[in-house]
């Protein structure tokens, strides 16, 4: 069976993807930066193993003996979901793969907002290590004693939020289905309303789209911290900007954005109070693992006819 990865893969992912082929899988190495490469493969390619590179009419007109696109990961929204299905080419996640290394990521943002490691990063690189300005110190804080909110409570959340309580924040979340026996689940409004960080947890879809937006930051405590490692259009950025260069957000953690790759101008690069990541928050040697098995055990049910594992379409 032909595979794509459509993404980069290192020696030690290229050693792991070659061993498939024990498992009758030939799987063909295309980055998402190669679409030459990725539309020649395409042609005779029965499964894509999609990361972020958008699953669009182009690529299924593309590929007429595809079966089955595989995302590595939980997110669909990059992925023409209707035609798939009128086409008859399944459609697959895999939740809980990357939860821990998303929920660790997440933590890892805020620690490095509230602690300005990236600003104290290039301090010391730029040799202005022991001289920065004092008035920051006034925004240097911790997890401890603070009230964190999380957006959702599915997978990455409920890992997040005991790290959280072991550090001593109090936590907080809203959630799809309102859970009125836990205390710590409260309304949208109320959260942005009450914390300190706010955390972003929940699929992109029409309703969720800009859910943060200028009338939603506003709500929020000046002074507060937002974190993203979901999706960039749950966020209006131009709002967010505002918020940010005016103070009445003290930071922000974002690892997802409206445009990736994010445009060299992007005015959120000359914020310094705003830590960046290129959508890598599910990207580890042990979330590639776990893919690995997934997919390949879809690709063997595939074969043989099984029900498919987490088909969304």
């Amino acid at each position: 069976m032909k595979v794509i990865w459509n993404y980069d893969a290192a020696p030690a992912l290229e050693r792991s993807l070659a061993a498939l082929s024990e498992q009758g899988l030939t799987v063909h190495v295309c980055p998402e930066s190669d679409d030459e490469r990725l539309f020649r493969l395409l042609r005779d390619t029965e499964v894509l193993w999609h990361c972020l590179r958008p699953v669009d009419a182009e690529v299924l007109d593309a590929a007429p003996k595809l079966r089955l696109v595989q995302k590595i990961g939980v997110g669909v929204n990059t992925i023409d979901l209707k035609l798939a299905a009128a086409r008859n080419i399944a459609v697959c996640n895999m939740p809980g793969t990357n939860s821990r290394a998303v929920a660790e990521h997440a933590l890892g943002l805020m620690l490095a907002v509230l602690r300005q490691v990236h600003r104290f990063d290039q301090d010391v690189r730029h040799g202005d290590g022991w001289s920065w300005d004092p008035l920051r110190q006034d925004g240097l804080g911790e997890i401890c004693g603070r009230s964190i909110g999380l957006v959702g409570f599915g997978g990455i959340p409920a890992l997040l939020a005991p790290i959280l309580e072991a550090m001593g924040a109090d936590v907080r979340y809203t959630a799809r289905h309102p859970r009125p026996q836990d205390p710590r689940s409260t309304s949208l409004e109320e959260l942005l309303k009450t914390c300190d960080v706010i955390s972003l947890h929940v699929p992109l879809t029409d309703a969720t789209a800009r859910l943060i937006d200028a009338q939603r930051l506003a709500l929020m405590k000046p002074g507060a911290i937002l974190i993203n490692t979901a999706r960039g259009g749950l966020v209006d950025e131009a709002a967010l900007l505002r918020a940010l260069q005016t103070g009445q957000l003290a930071g922000a953690g974002l690892d997802v954005f409206a445009e990736e790759p994010t445009p060299a101008d992007h005015p959120f690069l000359d914020l310094p109070n705003v830590v960046l990541t290129p959508h890598v928050a599910w990207l580890t040697r042990e979330t590639l693992e776990r893919s690995l098995a997934v997919a390949a055990e879809n690709c063997r049910r595939l074969e043989t006819g099984a029900p498919l594992l987490n088909r969304v379409n």
